[in-house]
């Protein structure tokens, strides 16, 4: 009798939905996601979202991921502007990058591009070209925070 009833209780595993139009809403993504672009993916395009994103893969447009924390994986290649609450670089990036947190570029890392972000890290060993902002607020009533300080070139000197 006990056995039965062990059995009956076995059931099978849900099925995965397929299409967008079924994912309820219990099964959104919640900011402590993180989506992965493996390093066969090339993706040409905005990317978007709400959740934390690690890149492998290639990326040419631009990705803004506001509240979320951007990773480029070592065989990543990004040629993107980037908005996050905290950009790690390990692979290349062209383009300028913003973070609301802070910027890291590891000793793998290579960026050639301007970068607006209140705390900064390049560690030894990485390659950098662009002119980095840490105040962004002093910047006399700039649009975007992409835009350069009156009398300071897009790029100025750095690592390369």
């Amino acid at each position: 009798m006990f056995e039965k009833k062990k059995d009956a209780d076995i059931s099978q595993p849900a099925p995965v939905p397929t299409s967008p139009e079924k994912i309820s809403h219990s099964q959104k993504p919640t900011p402590n996601n993180t989506a992965t672009i493996g390093p066969s993916i090339s993706i040409h395009g905005d990317i978007s979202g709400e959740e934390n994103l690690v890149i492998y893969g290639k990326v040419d447009g631009k990705i803004t991921l506001g509240k979320n924390d951007v990773t480029i994986g070592k065989s990543g290649k990004v040629t993107a502007d980037i908005m996050a609450k905290v950009v790690k670089i390990e692979g290349e990036v062209t383009g300028d990058i913003a973070g609301d947190e802070k910027v890291v570029i590891s000793s793998t890392g290579r960026v050639r591009g301007n970068i607006v972000a209140p705390r900064m890290t390049l560690e030894d060993g990485a390659k950098f070209k662009g002119s980095i902002d840490m105040d962004p607020e002093e910047s006399s009533g700039a649009p975007s925070k992409f835009t350069a300080k009156p009398g300071s070139s897009n790029i100025s000197g750095g690592r390369s």
